[in-house]
């Protein structure tokens, strides 16, 4: 699906990843994550191939998918329990102006909502990399801004961040990488 792909992306950097559906915008954040190997090609964290520790490279990245994985029976402050106690969960949420609805059951969050939730994850389990699949999707203009604060604050104490987008992101000073999409292939 790559060839000849090159990129670096330092301390208190971002990379916004762009192209059309099916040009391997979210292949290559879980290629990033290590949740896919490469079939050729080396992935490399200061020199060091990631994919030699996988448990010490999941130990430096957060990902977040297309998918919220919020569990509907679970508070909206449940759902933050296995990622940081309490007060952790409480500074998250009033990140992500949740805080009002902490003991709300999650299945009554709006898709917005939904996806705040799962951004207050990265604010409770501080990671040097994070790996971004349409971080912004179904959020109102509010919240764009609300999480352009959060990824500003995360490069500002050296943290990376890694983008698939097809809407701007507030990332100031952001590198981009354009995807071309898979050929077609005729049988």
């Amino acid at each position: 699906m790559f060839a000849g792909l090159s990129f670096a992306v330092p301390a208190g950097g971002a990379l916004v990843l762009t192209g059309p559906n099916g040009s391997g915008k979210s292949t290559l954040l879980r290629l990033l994550a290590g949740l896919a190997r490469p079939e050729a090609g080396r992935l490399l964290w200061d020199g060091a191939d990631t994919l030699a520790d996988l448990p010490a490279h999941a130990a430096r990245l957060r990902y977040l998918g297309h998918q919220d994985a919020v569990k509907p029976g679970l508070t909206v402050a449940e759902n933050l329990h296995f990622w940081g106690g309490s007060d952790a969960i409480r500074r998250a949420l009033a990140a992500v102006d949740l805080l009002r609805l902490a003991d709300l059951p999650a299945r009554m969050l709006s898709a917005g909502q939904k996806r705040r939730l799962a951004i207050a994850r990265l604010v409770l389990t501080p990671a040097p990399l994070w790996l971004l699949d349409e971080p912004t999707l179904g959020l109102d203009a509010a919240s764009v801004a609300r999480v352009g604060a959060l990824l500003a604050a995360h490069r500002a104490g050296g943290g990376m961040v890694v983008a698939a987008t097809h809407l701007p992101l507030p990332l100031a000073d952001a590198a981009a990488l354009s995807l071309a999409p898979a050929p077609q292939t005729t049988q």
